[in-house]
Formats: C-alpha cells, structure tokens, sequence
C-alpha cells in the first residue's frame, strides 16, 4: 500500500511531510553540529550521555535564536 493512499487527504499528507523533512533537518544538525555522527565514548551509559547532552545543547541553542528573534 502506497503512502498517498493511506493518507487520503491532501492536507494531511502535505503536513506529515513537512514534519518529516523538519526532523530529518533536525538530525542532519545533530550530526554535523554535535558530532553525533560517531561517538567516541565507550560503554551503553556513555553513549546515551554524549547523546542527551548533544540534545540539550541543541535546544538551548535553538531557545536561545528564538529569543533573540
């Protein structure tokens, strides 16, 4: 089953992608931005804390644009 005929209106498909193409945007700027293309830490634990510290620096970087905006 195609995409277009599980979402039956136009509206709504246009809208779902768009969310898409914001999160893809979203994790290409992790990557480039953060280095969350490759962690260099080792172990499960150290992974999940580079990742949420390269998340919270992102969106303070991105609460901090939109208050000066």
């Amino acid at each position: 089953m195609k995409v277009t005929e599980m979402v039956r209106d136009s509206r709504l498909y246009k809208s779902l992608w768009r969310f898409r193409a914001g999160i893809e945007g979203v994790i290409s700027f992790l990557k480039r931005g953060f280095g969350l293309g490759r962690c260099t830490w080792r172990g499960e634990e150290h992974f999940k804390a580079y990742t949420q510290a390269s998340v919270v620096a992102y969106n303070l970087l991105v609460l901090g644009r939109a208050r000066l905006a």
